[in-house]
């Protein structure tokens, strides 16, 4: 496959019709003064538009109304995250940084819902606002993508072969199985990212299947990586919307998009990270999915360099799945005990990383 020809082709695609110029771009504008639109708030990469577009369509299909001409905008906002591309998530403080703008513009009254990637959105909101709301996930694997397609697993890479990955639960899980590997700190949207690989700056890379296949990429994917193999993030592959928790217009449109599932299997994963207080220093891995009737939830932690791995499995009723998560949580802490935890606060960015910035 050609890695540059699908990703002109997703550039084409996902490519806003009107360029982002200062808080926000209202990319379809209410001709009619009378409509009040909802309006929706994104980042603007290709990846978040896709999802900002899967939304309204959701949307769109479930209330006739919104088809009107003008009846809803999106609206592209600027993150930290996205302007700050030459240092680490780590470096920049973690979590949030995709998401506090577009929580401003929510409480100012700027938006009217937010769409999110689940797996940006840290496991606080802001006061006066509520996330009710999980579109049906994507697959949650992670796609393993080797330059010239001949590698197809990770045990296959050769010793000394440099992966790009911004994420320590990637780099943590890939050295915890070859401690030769090379990991770069890898920024950017998918479609940066994929051009370094094409480039020659890096062997081999990592990204969710989900965000591949909602631009129509994941023929990018040199494979898909199982479970056992490399453990998703929490909440990897989910959409999330979030409102006001007063704004009942809002309320109405995006409770009637939940899909329960998706719902309570973030919720439990969210609910093991917030009992580890995750952040973008500490390796976290944590999915469930509902089988039979139950819910079943695998999670782990580990040391940036995968020299030292914990890992749980439970099960239990679906509407214990935030105590599943919890529970599983507050058991790898005890075994990782506050020692494992110390260190993680005590290293800087660079004893973490280990890397530079490609």
């Amino acid at each position: 496959f050609s890695i540059a020809s699908l990703l002109i082709a997703s550039a084409a695609a996902f490519s806003p019709a009107a360029k982002t110029n200062g808080f926000s771009t209202a990319l379809n504008m209410a001709e009619d003064a009378a409509v009040e639109p909802l309006r929706i708030g994104t980042r603007g990469s290709p990846l978040a538009m896709a999802q900002a577009y899967e939304t309204r369509r959701r949307l769109q299909e479930e209330f006739p109304e919104l088809c009107e001409d003008g009846a809803i905008e999106i609206c592209v906002l600027k993150t930290q995250g996205d302007m700050i591309l030459d240092k680490s998530l780590m470096e920049l403080g973690g979590k949030g940084l995709f998401t506090k703008e577009l929580d401003v513009a929510l409480l100012g009254d700027e938006v009217d819902i937010c769409v999110h990637s689940m797996k940006d959105v840290p496991t606080w909101l802001p006061d006066g606002t509520v996330l009710p709301c999980n579109l049906p996930r994507e697959d949650t694997n992670d796609a393993f993508i080797y330059k010239d397609g001949s590698v197809k697993t990770i045990e296959e890479l050769p010793d000394n072969s440099v992966i790009g990955t911004a994420s320590l639960r990637r780099q943590a899980q890939l050295m915890a199985k070859n401690p030769t590997l090379k990991c770069v700190n890898f920024r950017g949207n998918v479609q940066t990212r994929l051009r370094k690989l094409d480039d020659g700056v890096v062997d081999a890379t990592l990204l969710a299947i989900a965000g591949l296949k909602r631009m129509d990429m994941d023929g990018c994917a040199t494979s898909v990586l199982e479970w056992d193999e490399m453990l998703p993030a929490v909440a990897q592959g989910a959409i999330g919307i979030q409102c006001r928790s007063d704004d009942e217009r809002a309320l109405k449109y995006i409770d009637a998009l939940n899909h329960p599932d998706t719902k309570v299997c973030v919720d439990c994963e969210r609910a093991f990270l917030e009992a580890l207080d995750g952040n973008c220093k500490t390796p976290i891995a944590g999915q469930a999915r509902v089988v039979d009737g139950k819910i079943e939830f695998r999670g782990l932690i580990a040391m940036p360099d995968g020299s030292q791995k914990f890992e749980t499995e439970s099960s239990g009723e679906i509407a214990d799945a935030k105590k599943i998560g919890l529970e599983a949580g507050e058991k790898l802490k005890a075994e990782a005990g506050d020692k494992f935890f110390e260190m993680m606060v005590e290293m800087s960015p660079q004893q973490v990383l280990g890397q530079i910035t490609k």
